[in-house]
């Protein structure tokens, strides 16, 4: 089921980077001939949990974003309705792209790409409504957050959908698919917060390797991180800030790193001292 565009709205922190005369070129199309969402109904699998996905397409030079979109990003968000025989959903993000634009980096995807969402339902329920709408960013010479409206019927049966399946295995890798050795991490206190700075033993995921630092708490704030390698070993750093910009007590093993490459990417959980 394709579902078109609900809503619009100029996004003030990315517009001040753009040249003012790009917008009335981008503003002579209509948003919904820039984004469109589809949500693929999938199959039921046979541990009960269900298998959709969420379709974005783009038009050609536009592009959308990672759940870590960077500074000059986006971030999605997924929001679900009615919840009644639902207990859970999960997006599930293909290998993302990096791109460099006004000196700030930002990290998405440049062409149509398929969510995955991962449905746990409740026990014994059989076909479920789903409904809900899928806010993002979307970019070419201005960058604007949309609303996307969607609603479909998840089968009880259903078959593997061949879009979903590539999109699920278009993932990051493991740190031990990877062979990636153990990842530690130096911890200094900085006015605001903390600074990490994490020796990550992994080979070269292509060129122009990024890092991006995750933590469970989206009110966190993580600078874009500095990355140089040293042989077979990536040195990355990043400043850690939390909503009181004040002293803050770190759990390594709930940072997520993520090293995104032009050949892949691997993701890691945790670190150590």
């Amino acid at each position: 089921m394709i579902i078109r565009l609900a809503h619009a709205a100029l996004c003030a922190l990315c517009l001040l980077a753009t040249p003012i005369a790009a917008t009335a070129q981008t503003d002579a199309r209509t948003m919904e001939d820039v984004v469109e969402l589809e949500l693929i109904e999938g199959w039921r699998r046979a541990d009960g949990t269900h298998m959709a996905g969420l379709l974005v397409r783009l038009a050609p030079g536009w592009k959308t974003y990672w759940r870590s979109p960077g500074e000059a990003g986006i971030p999605p968000r997924l929001q679900l309705r009615d919840r009644r025989g639902l207990l859970g959903a999960a997006l599930h993000w293909p290998v993302p792209e990096v791109f460099q634009s006004n000196g700030m980096q930002s990290i998405g995807y440049s062409s149509d790409v398929v969510f995955p969402l991962e449905v746990a339902l409740a026990e014994g329920h059989g076909a479920l409504r789903l409904a809900g709408q899928f806010d993002i960013g979307v970019c070419h010479d201005i960058c604007m957050p949309v609303t996307l409206d969607f609603s479909g019927t998840l089968p009880a049966g259903g078959r593997p959908d061949p879009r979903v399946a590539a999109a699920l295995a278009d993932r990051p890798l493991t740190a031990s698919e990877a062979g990636a050795g153990t990842v530690t991490c130096a911890l200094t206190p900085i006015s605001d917060g903390l600074r990490v700075e994490a020796r990550i033993p992994v080979s070269a995921q292509g060129r122009s390797e990024a890092v991006v630092f995750e933590l469970p708490d989206p009110a966190i704030w993580v600078s874009e991180a500095t990355v140089t390698r040293q042989g077979s070993t990536l040195m990355a750093s990043a400043d850690i800030v939390p909503p009181d910009a004040g002293p803050f007590a770190l759990d390594r093993s709930s940072l997520r790193i993520t090293v995104i490459g032009g050949r892949g990417a691997v993701e890691i959980i945790g670190c150590r001292s």
